[in-house]
Formats: structure tokens, C-alpha cells, sequence
């Protein structure tokens, strides 16, 4: 099933501005970055042989998607996501708003100790669509990351994210799925015009040295609390 980008205009955040995306943007995680073990201990780390390549993209948009500057004036800003926190997990993160790379892909936090928000969609404060936060299941540098344990959250799970004016958004998890990257539902996740609602993503599955990245996403989606 091809799924297909749905115009909308880009969320206008206080931050400053550079070119957004004027589609919806259909971004998935296809690799993170080089691994020191599996996202899943069930899974079999990998060998010196079947380690990841360093150079491994994290996220991949289509191709000719245009773009322009974002029309500042037309639409109120909201402050952006600045910290992530899901006690139950002990998560506690920074977030770095991202966007998207010359190739590309999806711009992602070096450190798998801080979470991108994908700054040309929605926000907590936005009155529609979906909050996006990424980060990389593990870096060679660092081991696993937080998001590692994203795969342990259950149905009601407490999460928070925090605004960069002091705001706390107060969600709580709906559904934790592990898909293959082919069947992640783009438009689902990347929506814009929906209900607010909050996904975490990251990788998972086995580690397949053949197409050098992980098999599967674990995406958790998480409504707001009301």
C-alpha cells in the first residue's frame, strides 16, 4: 500500500523559521544510528560482522516534496516541546526541534539521549494534528538509549511533555505497535488536521545487516489527558 503526502500548511512555532515542508510530510524511521545492541534484548545483537554502518540514515522523506517559506503571520505561534518525561520508563529528556537534511532525511539528534520534535508539524500547544518526537534506539557511542524502552509501555502509561514557555501537556499512552518500516501508516502518523494527539518513534526489531537498519518502528501513541 503507497501512501501519499496530504497538503497542509506547516505549524508556526516561536522558534525561528527555515524553509517548511508545505505537504504532509510521510517520514519514517529506517535506520538509527550505529548500534551497540539491539533495541529488543530478544533479539540477537549483532556481531562485528553484522554491525551497523556509521553512516546509516535514521529517517527518509519522498522525494519532490516542495517547499517555501513559512507564512509567519498568518497563524498564531506555539511554543515548542522541550522536555519528555515518562516516569514508568524513566525517560527524561530533552527535546531539540529537527527538520529535514539536504538528502532528504529526517534530521535526528546525535545523541540518543535527546528526542527530535519534527518542528514542521504540530506541537503540544497546536489545536490539531500530531506531536511527532523521534530519537535513535541506541548510538555506538552511548549504548541503548531511552527510547530502547519505549517497547515496555503499556495502555495508560503517563507521559508529559513540557513547552519551552513552562507549559506541561499531560498525555497518556493509547497504543504501543511495532510495525516493519514498509507498513508504517505515514499519513497516520504525520498527520496534521486530526485530533491532538503525541507519537514517540523509534526503531526496533532485528537488526538486518543486508539492508543496513532495523526492521521494524515501535511507534507509541499517546492522546492528551483531558
Amino acid at each position: 500500500m503507497t501512501l501519499q503526502p496530504r497538503s497542509s500548511r506547516p505549524v508556526t512555532t516561536s522558534r525561528p523559521r527555515v524553509l517548511a515542508v508545505t505537504g504532509l510530510v510521510a517520514a519514517v524511521l529506517v535506520a538509527c544510528s550505529p548500534s551497540a545492541g539491539p533495541s529488543d534484548p530478544a533479539d540477537p545483537a549483532p556481531t562485528a560482522s553484522t554491525a551497523p554502518a556509521p553512516e546509516a540514515p535514521a529517517v527518509v522523506l519522498p522525494q519532490d516534496i516542495p517547499v517555501r517559506v513559512a507564512d509567519d503571520a498568518s497563524t498564531a505561534p506555539v511554543p515548542a516541546p522541550a522536555r519528555l518525561v515518562v516516569a514508568d520508563l524513566d525517560v527524561d529528556m530533552a527535546v531539540i526541534g529537527v527538520g529535514t537534511e539536504a538528502d532528504g532525511t529526517m534530521t535526528l539528534p546525535a545523541s540518543a539521549a535527546d528526542a527530535g520534535w519534527y518542528r514542521f508539524g504540530s506541537a503540544p500547544a497546536s489545536p490539531s494534528g500530531t506531536t511527532v518526537l523521534a530519537s535513535h534506539v541506541d548510538t555506538r557511542a552511548e549504548g541503548l538509549g531511552p527510547f530502547a524502552r519505549l517497547r515496555e509501555a503499556q495502555v495508560g502509561t503517563a507521559v508529559s511533555v513540557t513547552d519551552e514557555d513552562g507549559t506541561v501537556h499531560g498525555y497518556t499512552v493509547s497504543s504501543v505497535d511495532r510495525i516493519a518500516k514498509t507498513n508504517v501508516p505515514l499519513d497516520e502518523v504525520f498527520d496534521r488536521d486530526g485530533p491532538p494527539r503525541l507519537v514517540l518513534l523509534t526503531c526496533g526489531g532485528a537488526w538486518d545487516a543486508s539492508i543496513g537498519h532495523y526492521e521494524d518502528n515501535v511507534i507509541v501513541t499517546a492522546v492528551p489527558d483531558a
